[in-house]
């Protein structure tokens, strides 16, 4: 087992570009924005010596925290992170050595892989299943009027239609105008949940580095923003990561559009997949959302060692039903605050 580093080894970025399971998690970019907002520190486990070309690789980031623990995380804020190893005979190996190496001070390892890769990991190593979530595939080979007839009929098709004729303004990119009404929405929809914002300056991270595969997508009445979402793009897959909207304008059917539009371009720049990224199991609410899209449900397992004893909680949910009550009068100023203090213990 050799480790490496991602962000300087200039086999990674090569090793990727052969590698059709690789996603935008898996890029410098991604990698560099963790190391940027939270601190965190990445590398890549492999079988491969110094020197030869890469042919496998775990990618991993190390979370050092006096509040959660420190643990290896594969990784941090991944909807899925595929280990990217074409031999099992590679892989599991190098699983069991991690696990059997753990330091006592090291709480856990955890890796993300997708649905089809799971099912050997409990025969072969010591991991065990940890959270559960559901992951939703829209397939994008079918033609685009193939892909808009399985979206549900009377919730998402003539959400489409009646957005059509409202005619709001649309605008995208990555510019600091656009991460500003992004920002005020994504405050906004997490105060609503309950919850405090991710750190403006993660998002800022995430356009700059990942350049062209990082783009914000706002929907506007006027001068007020209605909703926005924020999509990455990668190795023919386009993922929706974020999404906000104000409740105000839920009529306007803000979020439908802007994820129409995201298929059709999308679909226009040869991708595979359109992924809309993971759901809660407790948030039947939006399992249901995703599905009226005609995306494929499938069952997505995080793996850990040792294994955990219950669901574990996150630290943003341990002020319990009080705490978040708490939370949705805090005022803007320190809602922001809690989240840049919170985020660089959660991944």
């Amino acid at each position: 087992m050799y480790r490496i580093d991602p962000l300087t080894d200039p086999r990674w970025p090569e090793f990727l570009s052969r590698q059709p399971a690789a996603s935008v998690f898996h890029t410098r970019g991604w990698l560099e924005s963790l190391r940027r907002s939270y601190g965190y520190e990445p590398f890549v486990l492999t079988t491969t010596p110094p020197g030869a070309e890469l042919q496998n690789g775990l990618a991993l980031c190390r979370i050092k925290s006096w509040l959660t623990g420190e643990r290896l995380v594969s990784l941090p804020f991944a909807d899925h992170c595929q280990p990217l190893f074409d031999r099992d005979a590679d892989l599991y190996p190098l699983l069991e050595e991690v696990c059997a190496s753990k330091a006592g001070a090291r709480r856990y390892l955890e890796i993300r892989p997708v649905p089809a890769e799971q099912v050997h990991l409990r025969e072969h190593t010591a991991l065990r299943p940890g959270d559960e979530f559901r992951l939703h595939l829209l397939d994008l080979q079918p033609g685009l009027d193939q892909i808009f007839q399985s979206f549900d009929k009377s919730s998402i098709q003539r959400g489409i239609q009646r957005g059509e004729r409202l005619r709001l303004t649309y605008e995208e990119g990555a510019s600091p105008a656009l991460l500003k009404k992004f920002y005020s929405l994504q405050v906004l929809t997490r105060r609503r949940h309950r919850l405090p914002p991710q750190p403006v300056q993660w998002f800022r991270n995430l356009l700059e580095l990942l350049g062209n595969e990082a783009k914000i997508r706002v929907l506007s009445e006027g001068d007020h923003p209605v909703a926005s979402i924020f999509t990455l793009f990668y190795n023919g897959s386009m993922l929706y990561k974020y999404g906000c909207s104000d409740p105000r304008f839920n009529n306007l059917h803000g979020p439908t559009q802007l994820f129409w539009r995201a298929i059709q371009e999308a679909k226009e720049k040869g991708a595979r997949v359109f992924d809309l990224g993971r759901s809660d199991l407790d948030n039947p609410g939006l399992i249901r959302f995703k599905s009226k899209w005609g995306s494929t449900d499938l069952p997505l397992t995080y793996w850990r060692f040792p294994p955990p004893a219950r669901k574990r909680r996150s630290v943003l949910d341990k002020g319990g039903k009080a705490g978040r009550q708490i939370l949705s009068h805090l005022p803007d100023p320190l809602l922001i605050l809690l989240g840049r203090t919170l985020y660089k213990h959660a991944g």
